[in-house]
């Protein structure tokens, strides 16, 4: 689907990424707002706060708390009570809310929070890589992650409508890079009340809290039926598989704009090499894709949208006729050796008959600079495995050794 850019231009301002998520919260007419303020993530709910102030977000309660627990757990309230619910935080901050992202997606609350990504502690680093958003991937979250401040505006939008559809009712992160898209200022096309009103019914959950029809949320269960929740929940996953896909094409029809579903794709119908990636990276990838075709080099994106649900189908249906695969993670698995990307890739071709060699890079921890040249390399080292096999299967990327 090919966006109208013309159209847009006349609409575009520019605004930090951070505002540009802000706006969007507001727009999607929240009814509860709880955070807590770290950096990265600072500026979008000081806009919000903001907002409130000049009472642009009617019919909403924003909640101060003491801590970035305390934040989520006052939206398992609210959500639970019908209310339209949205927090944002980063890092430490999603971590210390570990225990209860379990109890939110356990409850099937449609709450929506965005993750500004920030590498996690110890040694205290506060710029992006994707750690920890990554560690919380088996809490039962929805995982979406955006290439620009543009898409994860838009994905605002989409993230209230998928959570909230009633086949799924599961919690959703929007994952936007830290300081890269929180704090980049460019032009954006903030989105409009009037459609997004349109696009995003009211929340009208079929189950609530409510005193004049008592119903309990989060029960006691025991052997005899906790078994039954796990599954449902991931039954719910399954569905939100076609929900995200049909998400994006509904934006599409009302906005005009479109950045794939589960995934996109860049040049890879021809591609003998295609690259995965998943955030800001993608926007250098396409660069470097760029360079190299006008080279004859076969190469290809293969971006990946959402992490949870993974999308094993739509990956299959672009890597099938690959060479090699590269997965590109900024998180890794210590222990492993491997990024999350890269060992689920590799995991969800076993029993297929899709025969492809996938090799992964570590990349750009703690904020560290991704140069075009980087990519360039790995691009090489891609090549290397079509002529000759796999030599290294899964490696850190630009590795000071002077440093160890």
């Amino acid at each position: 689907m090919k966006r109208d850019f013309e159209k847009d231009k006349k609409d575009m301002v520019v605004v930090e990424g951070s505002y540009a998520v802000a706006s969007a919260v507001k727009s999607c007419r929240p009814n509860v707002i709880s955070a807590y303020p770290i950096t990265p993530q600072t500026h979008i709910v000081e806009d919000l706060s903001q907002f409130m102030a000049d009472g642009e977000i009617p019919n909403c309660e924003y909640i101060m708390v003491e801590s970035e627990f305390s934040a989520l757990s006052a939206l398992v309230g609210s959500s639970a009570a019908g209310a339209r619910s949205y927090s944002a935080t980063t890092s430490q901050g999603l971590e210390l809310m570990h225990e209860v992202l379990f109890n939110v997606s356990g409850m099937r609350l449609p709450v929506v929070m965005t993750v500004a990504n920030r590498a996690v502690s110890a040694p205290i680093n506060i710029w992006n890589d994707q750690q920890d958003s990554i560690s919380q991937r088996d809490t039962g979250w929805i995982q979406l992650y955006a290439e620009d401040t543009q898409e994860v505006s838009d994905m605002t939008a989409q993230a209230f409508k998928i959570a909230e559809d009633p086949d799924v009712l599961l919690p959703v992160m929007t994952c936007m890079d830290g300081f890269i898209l929180s704090h980049v200022y460019e032009p954006v096309v903030l989105l409009d009340d009037d459609l997004v009103a349109e696009y995003l019914p009211p929340f009208e959950p079929e189950f609530k809290l409510d005193p004049k029809n008592p119903k309990t949320f989060g029960a006691f269960a025991d052997p005899n039926s906790y078994t039954e929740f796990r599954f449902l929940q991931q039954q719910a996953m399954n569905k939100a598989l076609k929900t995200i896909e049909d998400a994006a094409d509904e934006f599409y029809d009302l906005f005009g704009r479109y950045y794939g579903g589960l995934i996109d794709t860049y040049e890879t119908d021809d591609a003998d090499i295609v690259l995965m990636a998943m955030g800001s990276i993608v926007g250098t990838i396409k660069d470097v894709i760029d360079t190299l075709r006008a080279k004859g080099v076969k190469v290809g994106l293969l971006k990946v949208r959402s992490f949870r649900p993974f999308p094993v189908e739509a990956i299959h249906n672009v890597i099938k006729d690959a060479k090699v695969v590269v997965a590109l993670d900024k998180n890794i698995s210590i222990g492993l050796n491997e990024g999350a990307l890269f060992t689920e890739t590799k995991a969800s071709l076993y029993n297929t008959k899709i025969d492809v060699p996938v090799i992964g890079f570590m990349i750009g921890h703690g904020g560290r600079d991704i140069p075009v040249e980087t990519i360039e390399n790995i691009i090489d080292e891609a090549k290397k495995v079509i002529d000759s096999g796999i030599s290294v299967e899964s490696q850190f990327t630009d590795l000071k050794e002077e440093l160890l």
